[in-house]
C-alpha cells in the first residue's frame, strides 16, 4: 500500500518537527509539506494534493476554521483532521460544520494521533476531546437525521431535539433557551433520554448522540 502522505500546517516550527518525527517512525506514513500559514499550507497542498492535511485552528493570518473549507474547495479528495489546543465543543462543532474528517487535542498522546490519521484514511470520522472519554474512539458526525438503530429504545421528537443539544455540548440552561422551554422541562427530558437508553451520565448522552448521528452543526456556533 502507498504511504499515507501527510502536510503539517502549524504556525509552531517546533510542534511540526514533532510531528514529523513521529510520522516518519511508522513504515506505512511521510510527511510531504509543512506550512507555517493557511495561505503557505493551501499552495503546498495545491503543488501536490496530499491524502491528509494535519491542521491547527489557531493561526496567523487566515484561521485554521476558514482554512478546512479552502482546502476541501482545492484539493477534494484531501482529508482534514484538525490537531489543536481547543478541546471546547464549539470549536468542534465549527470544525465539522467547515468539513473536517477529525478533530484531536495536542494533549493527546502519540499512539492517539497515529491512530486518528489511519482512522481518517480509512473514511472513518475520528474525534477526541478531554473529558468525554479517557480512550479515544471513531464518532459518526452525520450531519442527516438520525441512524436507525432496531434495538433501541425509540425517542419521541421533542427527546431527540433535546438530545441533539446536549450533544453539541450546549448546556441545560441552554438548551432551554433555544427551545424555549424551561430548565426544569429540559432536565425532566434528559432524565428521560437517560432512563430510556441506560446512560448514566452526560459523557455518555453526548457519545450516543454523537455515534447516532443526532448532531446539527453550524459555524455560526462559535463565538
Amino acid at each position: 500500500m502507498k504511504p499515507l502522505e501527510v502536510l503539517l500546517v502549524d504556525d509552531h516550527p517546533l510542534v511540526r518537527a514533532g510531528l514529523k518525527l513521529l510520522i516518519h517512525s511508522q513504515p506505512d506514513m511521510r510527511v510531504v509539506g509543512e506550512a507555517g500559514t493557511v495561505a503557505e499550507g493551501l499552495l503546498r497542498a495545491q503543488e501536490s494534493p496530499p491524502d491528509i492535511v494535519v491542521l491547527d485552528i489557531s493561526m496567523p493570518g487566515q484561521s485554521g476554521l476558514q482554512g478546512i473549507e479552502r482546502f476541501r474547495s482545492l484539493c477534494a479528495q484531501t482529508r482534514i483532521l484538525v490537531l489543536t489546543m481547543h478541546d471546547e465543543a464549539p470549536y468542534l462543532r465549527a470544525a465539522l460544520a467547515a468539513g473536517c474528517a477529525g478533530y484531536i487535542v495536542k494533549s493527546a498522546i502519540d499512539k492517539d494521533l497515529l491512530l486518528a490519521l489511519r482512522m481518517v484514511r480509512a473514511g472513518r470520522p475520528f474525534v477526541f476531546l478531554n473529558g468525554l472519554e479517557e480512550t479515544p474512539r471513531p464518532w459518526s458526525t452525520a450531519r442527516t437525521s438520525p441512524r436507525a438503530d432496531p434495538g433501541a429504545p425509540e425517542l419521541s421528537a421533542r427527546e431527540r431535539e433535546v438530545l441533539c443539544w446536549l450533544a453539541q455540548g450546549y448546556t441545560n440552561q441552554q438548551t432551554a433557551d433555544r427551545l424555549f422551554l424551561s430548565v426544569k422541562t429540559v432536565e425532566t427530558y434528559r432524565q428521560r433520554i437517560a432512563q430510556k437508553l441506560g446512560l448514566r451520565d452526560r459523557a455518555a448522552l453526548v457519545r450516543y448522540g454523537i455515534e447516532m448521528g443526532i448532531l446539527e452543526h453550524s459555524s455560526n456556533d462559535l463565538v
